[in-house]
């Protein structure tokens, strides 16, 4: 196991409430574990204390096999982080930003020119990375978090500031990832993305995990057992339910198919965001 959490919990300094109430969760080699919820839940709370920023916590956190707090400064050649929000050198240009970042490590890195053609960004570009536009010091921020090849990937937000073209880019670059066998722990408030990418999904609200399953399991088991039929009758476009449950119900459905003009048919599965709210009680806009 990559990674596994059992029992964290955490308060911050001069703060009444707990943050983080009693986490257990795992992340096997090559998945993609996402956390899930409104700001504030946790997520960041929870990466933080994972990649070495917050101590002080409760419980057991062992990564590669091993306790994290036995873990030293050879950890992060190990590991790539992709922070929110870009913390990049504004008056460096982008190679620089990276040769600099190159220099921490004490195992091989990526060239910086390969990386930046992967991510549609510049290469031997004179402008400084403060010139860029927001999508683009993400990419970089992003691409950054490569370098050292991680073996655990911790990702915040990926794409967030991105256009449609350089969003499916780097849910693609994830996927390749994960395809080479990176653990990925992925926090985000998206559910489309975190209904394309992730092997399994918790649902954090308020520092709890309020479930901890695949987005099929979770869709499945609060799904209607009914399919949706458009078709076209008199010159305009009609709906009808079927319930899956019922004979005469099915019936019905394949004398529609057989006769009527069909335009499209689907299940009535919720949306990731229906069953969170469904189990939280919660929205994602909080």
């Amino acid at each position: 196991m990559v990674l596994a959490v059992s029992r964290l919990s955490y308060t911050y300094p001069r703060s009444a409430v707990q943050a983080l109430h009693d986490l257990n969760f795992e992340i096997p080699e090559g998945q993609i574990i996402g956390f899930l919820g409104p700001n504030g839940a946790g997520k960041t709370t929870t990466q933080k204390i994972i990649t070495g920023i917050l101590s002080g916590y409760e419980g057991e956190v062992r990564v590669f096999g091993k306790s994290l707090k036995e873990l030293g400064s050879d950890y992060y050649n190990r590991i790539g982080v992709s922070f929110e929000y870009p913390n990049l050198y504004n008056r460096l240009t982008a190679e620089e930003n990276l040769n600099f970042y190159r220099r921490f490590f004490d195992v091989p890195t990526e060239e910086p020119a390969a990386l930046l053609a992967r991510f549609n960004l510049p290469i031997g570009d004179n402008r400084t990375v403060g010139q860029y536009s927001k999508g683009m010091k993400m990419r970089l921020t992003l691409l950054r978090s490569l370098l050292n090849n991680p073996q655990l990937w911790f990702l915040d937000e990926p794409t967030t500031g991105q256009d449609p073209e350089h969003s499916v880019m780097i849910r693609d670059i994830i996927r390749e990832q994960r395809n080479k066998g990176t653990s990925i722990f992925l926090t985000t408030h998206n559910m489309t993305l975190a209904d394309e990418l992730c092997d399994r999904i918790a649902f954090i609200v308020d520092g709890r995990i309020a479930t901890f399953d695949t987005p099929r399991n979770l869709k499945i088991a609060h799904a209607k057992r009914v399919v949706r039929v458009e078709y076209r009758e008199d010159g305009s476009v009609k709906a009808r339910d079927f319930s899956l449950e019922d004979a005469a119900s099915k019936e019905a459905f394949i004398d529609l198919v057989r006769k009527a003009t069909i335009e499209t048919i689907h299940t009535m599965e919720p949306s990731l965001e229906n069953v969170f709210i469904e189990i939280t009680g919660r929205g994602l806009s909080i």
